[in-house]
């Protein structure tokens, strides 16, 4: 056990970019914290971190989102570690991918697994090792509501199960229809969250959290890694450089990779958000999130597909408030 630390903070996909920013800002704030960075691959960002902090608390930790055994293989991982109770779960990591649908290991459309199937079963699985106060932020999209009009295609959710089988008409469309859907499931999963989290609070004495937050457009950033050789080369190297001329001419929640991180990071330690829950927020500002996303049938089937869909049939990963 980090017996030095106080508590263990986690940020999924915080080797670069929003990711990146964030664990920084988290562990030159929180010191006394021990920061985890779990990723798939390890780039040295924690120990660059901890170089230019000349600190000691941030350490890497493999984590595959893609895949159900290698998330369950993390959390044995983590308690065989004896980490201390986490305060903040920051589920950050996320992937958009240009063509027709891909699948995870398990069967599962590619960017509905990673950004939301492995973080529920992430969650449910480290739910024991929360602390009394714990937060869990999520990282969303304003992608996800159609009034903004992004230019991206419009989120949709009919059920949980056509995101992660999706028809054939679907199937074969552009992965910017996937990526946003799979941001709209990302805020009905934490109102779904939220509410289950007021029960809890309220028979406990817990003081847990859930919020979701929009970190602007962000060229430069990771996200469209899987794009095509001219795309990533107007992301990476064009884009960044013209950021005034994008808030004037685009939106004004575009950002630095740094802006954001930091908005992020505030939601996970900030005292002035501290005990905030069901909330969506755009940078640092409170906003509502989409109609849709308030729809409560549409939250419950998400939910229960998603536990029907990854626990193993020893696994108590649903809430139960007998087990509180």
């Amino acid at each position: 056990m980090s017996k030095s630390f106080q508590s263990s903070i986690l940020v999924t996909g915080g080797t670069i970019g929003l990711g990146y920013q964030c664990a920084l800002t988290i562990a030159r704030e929180c010191p006394t914290h021990e920061v985890i960075i779990a990723s798939r691959t390890d780039n040295g960002a924690a120990e660059r971190i901890n170089k230019q902090l000349n600190s000691s608390n941030v350490r890497f930790m493999k984590l595959d989102l893609s895949s159900l055994s290698q998330i369950r293989k993390f959390a044995t991982n983590w308690e065989s570690k004896n980490l201390l109770p986490i305060s903040s779960l920051v589920f950050n990591a996320a992937l958009q991918f240009p063509g027709a649908a891909e699948y995870t290991e398990d069967g599962f459309e590619k960017t509905f697994g990673i950004n939301h199937v492995g973080h529920a079963l992430l969650f449910s699985l480290l739910r024991p090792h929360l602390a009394n106060t714990a937060r869990v932020v999520i990282t969303g999209s304003g992608t996800h509501d159609p009034a903004k009009k992004s230019g991206m295609p419009d989120a949709f959710y009919h059920t949980a199960q056509e995101l992660a089988s999706p028809t054939p008409k679907y199937a074969s469309s552009n992965g910017r229809q996937h990526y946003t859907n799979t941001k709209l499931a990302n805020v009905l999963y934490m109102y779904a969250l939220h509410r289950r989290f007021l029960k809890i609070n309220a028979k406990t004495g817990k003081h847990w959290t859930v919020t979701t937050m929009d970190p602007g457009l962000m060229p430069g950033t990771g996200l469209a890694r899987e794009a095509g050789g001219f795309g990533k080369f107007i992301w990476y190297h064009v884009l960044p450089h013209l950021l005034p001329l994008l808030r004037l001419l685009v939106s004004p929640n575009i950002h630095t990779p740094q802006e954001s991180g930091e908005a992020l990071a505030r939601l996970a330690v900030g005292s002035d958000v501290e005990g905030v829950s069901g909330a969506y927020f755009e940078g640092r500002k409170k906003i509502e999130s989409s109609q849709d996303s308030h729809d409560e049938k549409k939250q419950e089937d998400l939910w229960n597909w998603t536990i029907n869909a990854v626990a193993r049939d020893e696994e108590k990963l649903d809430f139960n408030l007998e087990d509180f």
